[in-house]
């Protein structure tokens, strides 16, 4: 399949079922109005987070390939972003959760291909291209934050999710869409966030990936760091939203330690915070997030690993003592009396692997209709399968061509005659297969002779189990990418004709031209046509000289006053002015 994006290093590495979330940037569909929108954040954001964001910040954006001027484009924020060791790509909207976090392992930056319209200039739910590449990306130039976000990305795509999850992400994903849609009809709005309400309240448990969902807002979408008294943005929600970075840094918003308690703090996305969470440096992320992996099942595996798994209705993978890995969707685990795991199941395509690797001639396409296979130690054995010596096997009489009967404390029966097995590096064995063989549990049947051969992983305990699955590259498509695609906008004539005059603004100002005559004319079609545009009567009031323009310069500052009385939209105009007279 041809490639809709330009690789380098950094994106060779991506693994083949997150390159399907790529979308080219579609940099010719963006008008000049949507330009001066991202002309007017930038600079307002410049003159403000210059005083409030992190240090790191302001040299960030020139690191990353970010201009104040105008969006970006992917290509070059690659060449750029590839130094520090990262890369960009443009993605439609908000991606799942778990390939989100894939992405950022492999220090990928997913950027919104789309950006916020002029009537949510100052916020706008949906992640879009000013939020991702001028909050995201200039962060990343601190390197200990960088590799707090890699780190991130690692363990967050190990998060196992509920199927309510996948539901509330769907819910917030169309939202997002609609809400950014000139077209919608209220009622359709409120009817969505009703939807997010019911199933917010709703969720059940919080699941691994609900807290991780949690930390990454209240650190990488909304995080401050410093001290609680004078604290400095580092969020790229806060970093983008010209409305909330301000509205953070008083005292209407409480200020608390940033902790793991983050991880059960939940947030509403549509409206402002009544609180964040500050860290006193970045260092102080990684640990506070090593301390929630370590109650993750991904380090914890166990029965409660592959009850999650199993509550998912997900891709997931389980890794055993010996290190062998089985990824698929769980069904079934059977267990003893003391709640231990002696047998587990999966449902459709399974994959065995090994330290990630695909297990040669164990694909899903072999183990197409499911596995299953019992944990522990054989009854009255305290020696495991897997520590056992060739002498040892074959005094148990588990060697190639002996028919044998195996039986596990927990109950389970595996009789048959052994073909072969595999060992992992270590010597120790990791696989049998069996033919003719029959897997009881008293009289129930798991595996019966007629189905073929039968694979048994071998392992004493299952240590880990983790969202996804091992061997993601021969595995294939583990997430679906989403149906409902971000709305195109359709633009009258007549909106297409106030861009032009958007764009003979924009060329005139790159041209470095001083013709009052000019501007007149446009700010005339202006006031005639586009009463209610705002935005480019403020770019011809910029390139208006105060000495040399000053009665026109007036006009224009008079006719903004008296004409734009709505409380936002008269601040943003008065903001813009203020950055005018600033310079």
């Amino acid at each position: 399949m041809e490639r809709n994006y330009l690789s380098n290093r950094v994106l060779d590495k991506l693994p083949y079922h997150l390159r399907d979330f790529i979308v080219k940037q579609p940099y010719d569909e963006y008008t000049a109005q949507n330009q001066a929108v991202w002309r007017y954040v930038m600079r307002k954001n410049m003159d403000y987070l210059s005083l409030v964001a992190h240090e790191s910040y302001i040299p960030g954006l020139k690191m990353a390939g970010i201009s104040i001027d105008e969006i970006p484009r992917m290509e070059g924020m690659n060449r750029i972003l590839k130094e520090i060791g990262w890369a960009a790509v443009s993605v439609d909207g908000f991606i799942p959760p778990n390939a989100f976090m894939e992405f950022q392992a492999y220090n990928t930056l997913v950027v919104a291909a789309d950006i916020r319209t002029i009537d949510h200039i100052e916020y706008t739910p949906a992640p879009d291209i000013i939020h991702e590449a001028a909050g995201h990306a200039p962060i990343i130039a601190n390197p200990e934050y960088a590799e707090y976000l890699r780190r991130f990305g690692e363990i967050g795509a190990k998060a196992i999710s509920s199927s309510k999850d996948f539901e509330l992400y769907e819910a917030i994903r169309h939202l997002s869409i609609i809400k950014e849609d000139p077209s919608t009809r209220e009622s359709e709005i409120v009817e969505a966030e009703e939807h997010i309400e019911f199933i917010s309240k709703n969720m059940g448990d919080p699941s691994e990936m609900a807290g991780i969902r949690n930390m990454h807002w209240w650190t990488v979408e909304y995080g401050l760091v410093g001290t609680l008294e004078n604290p400095k943005i580092y969020g790229a929600g806060l970093l983008s939203s010209i409305g909330e970075s301000k509205w953070c840094m008083s005292e209407k918003v409480k200020k608390i330690p940033y902790t793991i308690a983050a991880a059960e703090m939940e947030f509403d996305i549509t409206k402002p915070q009544p609180q964040l969470f500050v860290t006193e440096d970045f260092a102080h992320l990684s640990f506070v997030l090593e301390e929630y992996a370590n109650s993750m099942a991904l380090r914890n595996g166990g029965l409660n690993g592959v009850q999650k798994l199993i509550e998912s209705k997900n891709y997931g993978t389980i890794e055993l003592s010996t290190g062998i890995q089985i990824s698929g969707k769980f069904s079934d685990v059977l267990t003893d009396d003391k709640h231990r795991p002696i047998y587990f199941k999966t449902t459709g395509p399974t994959a065995l692997a090994y330290k990630n690797k695909e297990l040669i001639g164990h694909d899903k396409s072999y183990h197409f209709e499911g596995f299953g296979s019992p944990v522990g130690k054989l009854h009255g054995i305290n020696l495991p399968i897997e520590n056992m010596s060739p002498t040892d096997l074959e005094a148990y009489g588990i060697y190639e061509g002996r028919k044998t009967r195996l039986k596990f404390e927990g109950g389970i029966v595996v009789e048959g005659e052994i073909i072969t097995g595999k060992r992992n590096l270590q010597g120790k064995i990791i696989l049998i297969s069996f033919s003719n063989c029959r897997v009881t549990l008293n009289d129930q049947v798991l595996f019966h002779p007629d189905w073929g051969v039968y694979d048994m992983a071998v392992g004493e305990s299952v240590v880990s189990a983790f969202s996804g699955i091992a061997d993601p590259n021969s595995f294939g498509q583990q997430f679906e990418v989403p149906k409902e695609k971000t709305h195109k906008i359709t633009y009258s004539d007549k909106e297409l004709a106030l861009f032009d005059l958007y764009q003979e603004v924009r060329e005139y100002r790159s041209q470095k031209r001083s013709e009052e005559k000019f501007l007149k004319k446009i700010f005339e079609a202006l006031v005639s046509e586009y009463p209610k545009d705002w935005l480019l009567t403020l770019e011809i009031y910029e390139l208006l000289d105060p000495v040399q323009n000053s009665v026109f310069r007036n006009e224009i500052s008079a006719y903004l006053k008296q004409n734009f009385t709505d409380g936002s939209t008269q601040q943003l105009i008065l903001d813009g002015m203020r950055l005018v007279n600033k310079s």
